[in-house]
């Protein structure tokens, strides 16, 4: 099947026997690099023969142990994100970036999670707040500017081709400005203490002089 849809035929066979099974993909033969399986049920067949735009598998019928259901799958492109959490701080710009390796897709749009929800972000209209750059038919850019603690979150990026659509995941973490100067806020605060218990120490040794 390609993007979802499917055709099927059956084939009745009354003796034992070797058959065939063929999936040509004549429409899509100027794409490069087509990735076409054969599976029997969940188990991937490996011994596959091609020629220029047809993928078949050789049966050897012998019981009904061999027969069942076979399909041939096209696989839609995987998209690149990144896999660990982007970090930055309130006030910033977080640039997050997708890529589709050996294939160009025909369109790309970001996505913002709201709950179970996933919002398509429109830079035209939010252009104070996205940029999205398409530096080359492959890779996609989403900046967001000035920002904020609800934009902490999850972004997808979606690529569209002519086989159907796949998706990215990236997850922005946005830190409060306070979180670097906490190890620092620290330290003084030791560094109080200690002054004022030396201070308190010094005083009380005075008093304890001038009363011996």
């Amino acid at each position: 099947g390609v993007s979802g849809t499917s055709v099927e035929k059956n084939i009745t066979l009354d003796r034992a026997t070797r058959i065939e099974l063929s999936c040509r993909l004549d429409k899509y033969s100027h794409l490069k690099r087509l990735q076409v399986t054969w599976k029997r049920g969940n188990e991937t067949i490996r011994h596959m023969n091609k020629t220029e735009n047809s993928w078949s598998i050789q049966l050897r019928i012998l019981d009904y142990s061999n027969l069942g259901g076979y399909s041939c799958t096209l696989k839609v492109p995987k998209i690149e994100g990144k896999e660990k959490p982007i970090v930055s701080y309130e006030g910033d710009t977080a640039v997050m970036i997708c890529k589709s390796f050996g294939y160009t897709p025909i369109a790309w749009t970001w996505y913002m999670t709201n709950g179970s929800e996933q919002i398509a972000i429109n830079d035209s209209l939010l252009a104070d707040k996205y940029v999205i750059d398409r530096l080359s038919a492959n890779v996609t850019h989403l900046k967001i500017l000035k920002l904020t603690k609800e934009d902490d979150g999850v972004y997808w990026c979606e690529a569209a081709f002519e086989l159907g659509k796949s998706k990215g995941k990236l997850q922005l973490r946005v830190l409060s400005l306070m979180v670097p100067l906490k190890p620092f806020l620290a330290i003084v605060a030791e560094v109080v203490i200690l002054v004022t218990i030396v201070f308190l120490y010094e005083i009380y040794s005075k008093k304890k002089e001038k009363s011996a």
